[in-house]
């Protein structure tokens, strides 16, 4: 395979958003965790939610840390990589990210200092509103992200002259027909990262001491949420592979798996309606039909209806989509099998079995792969194109020579490697130690 500037551009770019989206879904989950946490801390006074919420606070710090830090050479990166793009869509994306910008600092400047550093400085309830006002930041920051991307998976509200995005009605841009699938699709994200991680690690905890009371409840809190954002999930992904279906039938026939091997018909040529197996290229596909896109006759939309230089990856979104509902499989039933054990046994980690304690720390970043496949499934669907059916990443792809892109993408690369590896650590030595109080001169308990 040639490595072009357009190959090394995708790397890059994608390996940037890879890694703020994760911390970024993580950092909104963990800011309404310890909401909820504090809330319960506040409403009725435990040992167990005043451990957890000084627990998770360390993560949640480092989580925003790391989307914060992401973000700004995600910014550069556009610019960078592909700098005729603003001039192409910023009068859409301009204002988006501007009210996005906004949020994050407004909540960073007000907000942040006293969630983290204030609460024996302030009221309880004052307390409590700032971690309230926190997440919600984070949350409405997020929006305004997710919103423009769902718009350019599902562009509408504009109107292109002279190559140029121009507004036409703000309404349609923002509540575009994916903003809510897509938000659901952010907030299960999180919802399995940060599950997962509670989970795996007070099991990890749970093989190699005894566990104190906010140990305890962060293993139910995180079992019963990955078990809730698995059936959203499903959920879920079925209105984006529908939504898939009418901006990139030809992503969604190949993740259907239609027209993708040598047996099946090419495209065009089946009307999936009428729900004939003859007319299908596998049984298999007939409940899938609601998946595939079609042309104003009924007929299937398939690969070969498009050219090659705007088809996505067939291949990779035929097996991607295989690899995450094998791994939807097996988070199920993980889950489930805790909570039958949670069911008989009581919540305590100790009464599970040690052989699953073991599979379910190892599998405390199960949750992070899984939201990052899901992730790369549907923004790998979009591709060749940066605006579904508009905008090709070939049209702004920067013209700097691949030797230049190479040494940009293996430096971004050491960057991230060592912040990961920061979190890891962290998450090690949290893991391990535990939270330890520490009393400081002249400062009450």
């Amino acid at each position: 395979m040639e490595i072009t500037a357009l190959w090394l551009a995708r790397a890059q770019f994608a390996l940037s958003l890879n890694f703020h989206v994760l911390f970024a879904a993580l950092a909104v989950f963990l800011g309404w965790l310890l909401f909820f946490l504090r809330l319960a801390q506040w409403r009725n006074p435990t040992p167990a939610a005043l451990g957890a919420y000084r627990f998770w606070g360390r993560f949640f710090a480092l989580s925003f840390f790391l989307a914060f830090a992401s973000a700004i050479p995600l910014l550069a990166e556009i610019g960078i990589l592909w700098p005729p793009l603003m001039a192409r869509i910023g009068n859409v994306a301009g204002p988006l990210l501007a009210f996005g910008i906004t949020t994050l600092f407004v909540t960073k400047s007000v907000f942040m200092g006293v969630m983290l550093f204030g609460q024996r400085r302030v009221s309880a309830s004052a307390h409590l509103i700032s971690v309230f006002m926190v997440a919600l930041g984070l949350t409405a920051t997020a929006f305004w992200g997710v919103a423009l991307q769902s718009w350019t998976h599902a562009p509408e509200g504009i109107a292109l002259i002279d190559g140029r995005f121009q507004v036409v009605d703000w309404g349609e841009i923002i509540l575009n027909p994916g903003l809510g699938w897509y938000l659901a699709l952010f907030a299960c994200g999180g919802a399995l990262t940060g599950g997962f991680l509670m989970s795996g690690i007070s099991a990890w905890q749970a093989c190699r001491r005894p566990l104190v009371d906010g140990e305890r409840l962060s293993f139910r809190i995180g079992v019963g949420v990955v078990v809730a954002a698995l059936v959203a999930q499903v959920c879920i992904l079925d209105g984006i592979a529908r939504l898939q279906a009418q901006f990139a039938p030809a992503a969604a026939a190949a993740m259907v798996g239609y027209g993708v091997t040598s047996d099946q018909p090419t495209g065009g040529s089946a009307d999936v309606s009428s729900g004939a197996d003859a007319d299908l290229p596998r049984p298999a596909l007939v409940p899938m039909a609601r998946w595939l896109g079609r042309n104003a006759q009924g007929a299937v939309i398939g690969p070969a209806d498009f050219a090659p230089s705007r088809l996505p990856p067939v291949g990779v979104l035929y097996w991607l989509v295989r690899i995450v509902m094998t791994l939807w499989a097996v988070m199920a039933a993980l889950a489930l099998s805790c909570c039958a054990v949670m069911v008989v046994r009581g919540g305590d980690p100790v009464a599970q079995p040690r052989f699953l304690l073991r599979v379910l720390a190892g599998g405390t970043f199960l949750g992070a792969f899984s939201w990052l496949l899901c992730w790369n499934l549907i923004e790998l669907g979009q591709s060749p194109f940066l605006v579904a059916g508009l905008l090709l990443q070939g049209d702004v792809v920067t013209e700097s020579a691949p030797g230049a892109l190479t040494i940009g993408l293996a430096a971004t690369a050491l960057v991230y490697a060592i912040l990961l590896g920061g979190f890891f650590r962290m998450a090690y030595h949290a893991a391990r130690y535990g939270v330890v109080p520490v009393r400081k001169a002249g400062v009450k308990a």
